[in-house]
């Protein structure tokens, strides 16, 4: 059996992958997954997410029975003064603002990419490299507040669950030796993600619907190819992802802490 057919395996085949939710479609558990050293990541630990500030009272019940404690918000300023934060005013958390780029790439344009798959995955590459130059600091923010003892049940989210959310998973498994194909296999669940809220928006709100669709479609895609392309820039250039983690600020002993977090 291939590596991918394991990584894939792994990341989509147990029923606790996803929280299901009414108004928020791609929460996701980060538990389950084998680290570098042999132990697994524990379920119900750190989180991964869409835009929390659609929950509602049925789905804050839910979060509130996993516990969650912290809430890491990776959207830009301005997504958060249009649409809204996690209500804190309902269920107090330690939220934190670290915003992984200053502007969407919906909001400042995008080079020309083919309409087929490979310009999406041309496009996820360009993007992530992006992501990776803007917020390097940011990402290593996130770390330090995930490894703080105490700091779990924790939840990381930003508009959809799937770029900035996905890249910093990417690396916080990647930290944590996680084989590379069961890290791109865990980004590619976002997919099905996206057809759970377009059929929401369907029923909720029909002209958000209009408007996702009238984007293009390379912006919603979630290809594992283009994950797997970035992590291996990223070996290719230091060594390993804990080499890049290091280099951004991101030392042993606060991903030793993070996986004591997490197991």
């Amino acid at each position: 059996m291939s590596n991918m057919t394991i990584g894939a395996t792994d990341a989509g085949g147990d029923e606790r992958r996803v929280v299901a939710l009414e108004a928020v479609h791609n929460f996701r558990d980060l538990g389950g997954y084998t680290m570098a050293d042999g132990r697994a990541t524990a379920w119900g630990r750190v989180f991964r997410a869409d835009g929390l500030q659609r929950l509602t009272d049925d789905d804050l019940d839910v979060i509130d029975a996993i516990g969650i404690r912290t809430v890491i918000d990776l959207r830009t300023s301005g997504e958060i003064e249009t649409r809204g934060t996690f209500p804190v005013e309902k269920l107090p958390v330690a939220w934190h603002h670290l915003s992984i780029i200053d502007a969407t790439w919906h909001d400042t344009g995008v080079p020309d990419f083919p309409d087929d798959e490979q310009g999406g995955i041309d496009f996820l590459v360009w993007a992530y490299r992006d992501m990776l130059d803007q917020g390097a600091d940011r990402f290593a923010h996130a770390f330090s507040l995930l490894s703080v003892p105490a700091a779990a049940p924790a939840v990381f989210h930003c508009a959809a669950g799937k770029d900035r959310t996905g890249l910093l998973a990417a690396l916080i498994l990647g930290g944590l030796g996680v084989d590379l194909d069961v890290i791109a296999a865990d980004f590619g669940l976002t997919l099905d993600a996206m057809d759970r809220l377009r059929a929401w928006l369907g029923r909720a709100d029909p002209s958000a619907l209009e408007a996702m669709n009238g984007r293009p479609a390379m912006m919603f895609g979630a290809h594992p190819t283009a994950m797997r392309q970035i992590l291996a820039e990223l070996i290719d250039a230091h060594g390993s992802i804990r080499g890049y983690l290091a280099s951004i600020g991101v030392g042993a002993a606060t991903l030793e802490a993070l996986a004591t977090q997490l197991t």
